[in-house]
């Protein structure tokens, strides 16, 4: 269901039922944030990409044919693997890219909007049907509410309406859609470029950014000051700055 593969820097995770239009079961979303986890906690892994086997689909959303409401309060706990997998997303040091290659509805579009950078084709289908099966898309709205405004996140929910990868990347759903033929080409250079920046510094600038997310602005700066701090004194901040001065390359250690 959920396979890995790490070459080189970077670690790629696929949900992998494409027949199912790579639907999330809680099993499956479970394995996710192991894969997750795995990949954050290996040092050699550098950049994560996260993507749906086959061309049709990142993730059509949660598996309903898993017995989704068959017992309601018995599976509230297995219900939250969604929420531990955001979680587990938003606490890995490493950015996270999306490589939208389909469509990306319900659960699946949470995923995107949990990954720290989204890419799709231009034509990728993203939507919150939850509505037309009587639910609603709950804990997605933490990842998405960030993201796009108010009232046109809050029409897409009630309405359950789709909509397109221009549209996407205009909500700020996704950064940029891409033809499908150029999909592979602008992850090679995004993973490229993260891959050139000191690891300690992404690592620290990340938590840094979503630390200040609901944060006041005296308590956000306070926050920042100190974390500008933290990042002045390792040693790739030391070796960036020298290298500047020098007119080289610099060469991180991590650290």
């Amino acid at each position: 269901m959920i396979r890995s593969e790490i070459l080189g820097f970077t670690a790629t995770i696929t949900i992998d039922d494409p027949d199912k239009a790579n639907a999330l079961s809680n099993a499956a979303m479970g394995e996710l944030a192991d894969a997750v986890r795995s990949a954050c906690s290996d040092e050699t892994v550098r950049v994560i990409v996260i993507t749906g086997a086959g061309d049709r689909a990142f993730s059509a959303g949660g598996d309903l044919a898993e017995g989704f409401v068959d017992e309601p309060i018995a599976g509230h706990g297995e219900r939250g693997a969604l929420a531990d997998l955001i979680r587990a997303m938003r606490r890995c040091p490493q950015p996270i890219v999306a490589r939208v290659n389909g469509y990306a509805l319900g659960g699946g579009l949470g995923v995107v909007g949990g990954c720290d950078i989204a890419i799709a084709s231009d034509d990728a289908i993203f939507g919150t049907p939850e509505i037309s099966v009587g639910l609603w898309p709950m804990m997605i709205t933490a990842v998405l509410r960030p993201l796009v405004p108010r009232r046109p996140l809050l029409e897409l929910m009630l309405t359950g309406r789709r909509f397109g990868a221009a549209e996407a990347a205009e909500l700020g759903v996704i950064n940029r859609a891409v033809p499908a033929a150029d999909l592979d080409q602008a992850i090679r250079e995004t993973v490229d470029a993260l891959a050139a920046q000191s690891p300690a510094v992404l690592a620290l600038g990340k938590s840094a950014f979503y630390a200040v997310e609901d944060m006041d602005l005296d308590t956000a700066l306070d926050h920042l000051h100190v974390g500008l701090t933290a990042v002045a004194t390792t040693e790739d901040a030391q070796e960036g700055v020298k290298a500047f001065l020098d007119k080289r390359d610099p060469r991180w250690r991590g650290r």
